[in-house]
């Protein structure tokens, strides 16, 4: 939503961002001149023991539930904000008649583990249904054989209303405020995501790895809002929170990456030429079919959580093709928003 949101103020647009509070702190670092509504999104509940999927299916009628009642407040926050556009970020409920509203996705077609393959047909009516409803649907993809999403978003049969816009990422458009020169600063560095408990269970065997070996690994913690003050603990240098500009650097100045699968960070990495050591979070099916994906086309290297032992193999170069997929990103970024503001 950053890139989105920086490009629309580039136009002359006045932008709201609604989400939950605990997210409002990494818009402020990210975005000015931006006015906040409190509209809490749906949270998927994880476990330590059970596959994300089942663990989501388990939760089905609260995910109803936020549908149908965020879609009625929608019209006040419409009418009281004078809401022109609305792009959400993969809630179903987020359309209206009266305006023009943008669901952006990147996996019309929901994975199921390779023994419940059968019934992903049911994910893809279940989005179909939603994004007819909206005025378009946006994919942070390319629409060729070069692509991030795989199948996630090819091979399927999507509405009229679907544009590819390319991969997006706060780190594209610009140079970024709050940075340093940290080009010889080399280390390693994770970058830590997604839910707890599977989050810390990964820093803990990370941590226990790397701690005595050089050099120095840079751990951001991913924690909005927090200090962005740096704690040592021997060879382990952490960070809560940074600016992009500053995070931009330490990845770009590092010798090794390690990070989830998730598409937002793999976008973020290609968007800077990095490649990463990928560690899919156990039972998101998404994460794990994207790494595998990303992995057999040689633009990173994964391993799984649970074979994480007392060595590494760290990857380092950068992801093919990164400069063609920026360029055409750009391209097809420009034209989508060019027909979203007629």
């Amino acid at each position: 939503m950053i890139p989105l949101a920086r490009k629309l103020q580039e136009a002359d647009n006045n932008i709201l961002v609604g989400s939950g509070r605990e997210l409002q702190q990494f818009f402020r670092n990210e975005l000015s001149e931006i006015t906040y509504i409190d509209f809490q999104g749906f949270k998927p509940s994880y476990s330590r023991f059970l596959p994300q999927y089942l663990s989501l299916l388990l939760r089905t009628p609260a995910l109803v539930f936020q549908i149908v009642s965020e879609h009625f407040r929608l019209k006040k926050i419409i009418r009281e904000n004078q809401i022109d556009i609305l792009i959400s970020d993969n809630r179903f409920g987020l359309w209206n008649r009266n305006i023009k509203t943008v669901y952006v996705t990147h996996q019309p077609r929901i994975p199921f583990p390779e023994k419940l393959r059968f019934l992903e047909w049911t994910g893809i009516v279940f989005h179909r249904f939603f994004i007819r409803r909206y005025s378009f649907c946006f994919i942070p993809d390319l629409p060729g054989k070069l692509n991030v999403s795989g199948r996630l978003s090819h091979d399927v049969k999507l509405p009229g209303n679907v544009k590819y816009i390319g991969i997006l990422s706060r780190f594209m458009f610009g140079t970024l405020p709050g940075g340093t020169n940290k080009a010889d600063f080399q280390h390693n560095v994770i970058i830590l995501s997604g839910p707890e408990p599977q989050k810390e269970i990964l820093r803990k065997k990370l941590v226990k790895i790397l701690k005595d070996i050089e050099p120095c690994t840079v751990i951001l913690e991913g924690k909005p809002g927090s200090s962005s003050e740096a704690t040592r603990t021997g060879n382990i240098i952490s960070y809560n929170h940074l600016s992009s500009g500053e995070m931009q650097n330490i990845i770009t100045s590092s010798s090794c990456i390690i990070t989830r699968s998730g598409y937002t960070a793999i976008m973020e990495l290609i968007s800077l030429n990095r490649s990463a050591l990928l560690i899919p979070t156990p039972g998101q099916t998404e994460q794990e079919y994207l790494a595998r994906y990303l992995s057999e086309k040689g633009w990173f290297i994964t391993v799984s959580q649970k074979s994480l032992d007392n060595e590494l193999v760290f990857q380092s170069g950068k992801s093919t093709d990164a400069g063609e997929l920026i360029s055409e990103s750009r391209i097809l970024l420009e034209n989508a928003l060019e027909e979203l503001l007629k």
